[in-house]
């Protein structure tokens, strides 16, 4: 089975996207998905949808949490996964 991929909507001059990423890298199940950080701002329509709310991850097009790190939304979404 293909593992999750997980996408962190990101900016650079963003404190708490750092913070998101290095949690993410540091989260014990990590090998369980595979992540990709994606700049906010090089894309107009996230940018219009989600700029308030960054750090965003999402799977796909499903919010997982904003702001920071939730390891129990994290861990119910990677269960799905087994």
């Amino acid at each position: 089975m293909n593992k999750p991929v997980l996408t962190v909507l990101f900016r650079d001059y963003c404190s708490l996207c750092h913070a998101m990423v290095a949690a993410l890298e540091a989260y014990p199940g990590r090998a369980g998905f595979d992540m990709q950080i994606v700049d906010v701002d090089a894309d107009p329509m996230l940018e219009e949808k989600w700029g308030e709310w960054v750090p965003v991850l999402l799977a796909g097009d499903q919010e997982i949490c904003h702001y920071h790190l939730d390891t129990a939304a994290l861990d119910a979404h990677l269960a799905v996964f087994g």
